[in-house]
């Protein structure tokens, strides 16, 4: 039997979502309609995908339910990661985010014992240098919300809604999450989200099963350089950053999943002549409104609480020629300070699980390239990274010299005005009022004014009173590609050297740089098997 024969679709009242009885009597209606043939009584159902269809009153969720061989979906596969053998071969894996803990799970399951070097520290004392962050403005360079255990993604909502279909196996890297922690509810939704204040406990479950099948994760130990040797790379330099001593780490080859603000990953190939391209991104800002706001517009009036989930938005326009849309929105989230450097300012937004804050943020970005950059002096494979320095740098002045952000009133930003006060905002540093239509590059102030004036047309209130911009938002994906080949994903110019994940430009989120990672690691094993 076609596994689709015994699937439909239905749509329910929120409030029967959870009812098996009402979905049931959904799908039993349903079945009649097409002239299918009804269930028995001892056919059991399953939810196999959820969504909500908020067009129009009343709001509903859309469900994909499965019986029998149309439920099959709904199974866990048999994942298990056994202990390797002591003589197992070794690869590196530089950098602890969701495309290198991905890639030394996928090692592990093909029997390559995987050395995870990362520069940060673990969740655990990662926290403390985030509150230092929050609360009394000290950046530190080697662990922040981009680096440590788990990345930028243990500190960056945990959305894990992709478009990237090629890279792999959606399911598989989503059991894989479920399988350390994760809600199995993210196998159903549409939009899966893990939440910021569950995340650590997933990361920190990964790691402990690499440590457990014979993997090694070393925290607090930074690659300083590549040792490179007839065009082929096996071994790194690296500092242990408690004690400042380098040494060497030898392996079969070299994972390269250092996420897409290592800016010293990118420095080093530059000094080195390895090959770096630069690449468009996204720059703007993080706009926060009142989620009541927000569910209000999106659910059309209609009651909330117990009943809907908070609502997001999803914005997109052309301004001459240039896209403006929103990016990573939070509902009931904060936005984040998430500076690797001191002297730069540098937002992002995330939300926790219940996403139940009483703001919404999104990031409001411009796509930027080479001739934008160049035009303003920044030139070369790292121009885009100068030109996101140098937005970052001129946020932080404005703002005071802390980590405190330039923010304005968002009607007051379309306006070109200065706001004479600010309505309080999620941001823990604090904000400072500002000029961020004249601080941000001439070419992302313009064009997102105009988006705002194109959102404000296709969203009742969009320009909402206390409506607030924050900047800048500036790490939406990295300004550099580390170009691979096409076929082996090695780099071009240094055999057994892989670039993977954001970092690398080939992820844009923590589901595609997972899956890259673990389709990078497959090619790296089957490499040195070879």
């Amino acid at each position: 039997m076609d596994a689709s024969s015994s699937q439909i679709q239905v749509r329910v009242l929120p409030e029967d979502v959870h009812r098996m009885e009402s979905v049931r009597e959904a799908v039993a209606r349903q079945l009649r309609k097409e002239g299918r043939p009804p269930l028995r009584e001892d056919q059991e159902l399953h939810v196999l995908r959820k969504s909500w269809d908020a067009r129009k009153k009343p709001v509903r969720a859309q469900l994909l339910v499965g019986w029998d061989e149309g439920a099959q979906k709904a199974q866990m596969g048999d994942w298990t990661w056994p202990a390797i053998q002591t003589n197992a071969r070794t690869v590196l894996v530089v950098g602890a985010g969701p495309a290198g803990l991905y890639a030394a799970l996928e090692c592990l399951r093909q029997g390559v014992r995987p050395v995870v070097i990362e520069r940060g520290k673990d969740v655990r004392a990662r926290r403390r240098d985030l509150a230092k962050l929050n609360r009394e403005h000290l950046v530190n360079p080697e662990s922040n919300y981009c680096f440590g255990e788990g990345g930028a993604g243990t500190y960056s909502d945990g959305k894990l809604y992709t478009r990237s279909k090629k890279r792999g196996d959606i399911r598989e890297a989503l059991e894989w999450l479920v399988l350390h922690g994760a809600d199995p509810s993210i196998l159903v939704e549409a939009h899966p989200h893990i939440g910021t204040n569950r995340l650590p406990a997933v990361v920190t479950a990964m790691r402990e099963t690499i440590e457990r099948a014979g993997g090694e994760v070393r925290f607090d130990t930074k690659v300083v350089d590549l040792h490179i040797e007839n065009d082929r790379c096996n071994r790194v330099v690296v500092e242990d950053l408690k004690t400042g001593e380098q040494s060497e780490l030898e392996g079969d080859a070299v994972i390269l999943a250092t996420g897409h603000s290592a800016r010293a990953i990118f420095e080093l190939f530059d000094s080195k002549g390895i090959l770096i391209e630069p690449k468009p991104f996204a720059m703007g800002v993080r706009v926060e409104h009142p989620q009541s706001w927000v569910d209000h517009v999106q659910y059309h009036g209609e009651p909330v609480e117990g009943r809907l989930p908070p609502a997001s938005y999803n914005l997109v326009c052309q301004v001459e020629g240039r896209g403006v849309h929103s990016f990573c929105m939070c509902p009931g989230g904060i936005v984040a300070p998430c500076a690797t450097s001191p002297g730069e300012i540098v937002t992002n937004g995330w939300s926790p699980s219940k996403r139940n804050n009483p703001y919404a943020n999104s990031g409001m970005v411009v796509q930027v390239g080479p001739k934008d950059w160049e035009l303003l002096g920044f030139t070369g494979p790292l121009g885009g990274l100068r030109f996101q320095e140098s937005v970052e740098q001129a946020c932080w002045v404005a703002a005071g010299q802390t980590q405190a952000a330039p923010a304005q009133r968002l009607a007051d930003f379309v306006h070109a005005r200065a706001s004479r006060n600010l309505p309080p905002t999620s941001y823990l540093p604090g904000v400072e009022a500002a000029r961020l239509d004249e601080v941000l590059p001439e070419v992302v102030s313009m064009s997102l004014r105009q988006g705002f004036k194109a959102f404000a047309r296709k969203m009742k209130d969009f320009m909402h009173p206390d409506a607030v911009v924050i900047g800048p938002e500036t790490r939406t994906s990295s300004p550099v590609r580390i170009p691979r080949d096409a076929t082996t994903l090695e780099h071009p110019q240094v055999k057994r050297l892989y670039p993977t994940g954001e970092g690398g430009g080939y992820a844009g989120g923590i589901l595609s740089a997972a899956m890259d990672g673990r389709k990078v690691a497959m090619a790296v094993v089957s490499a040195i098997k070879a």
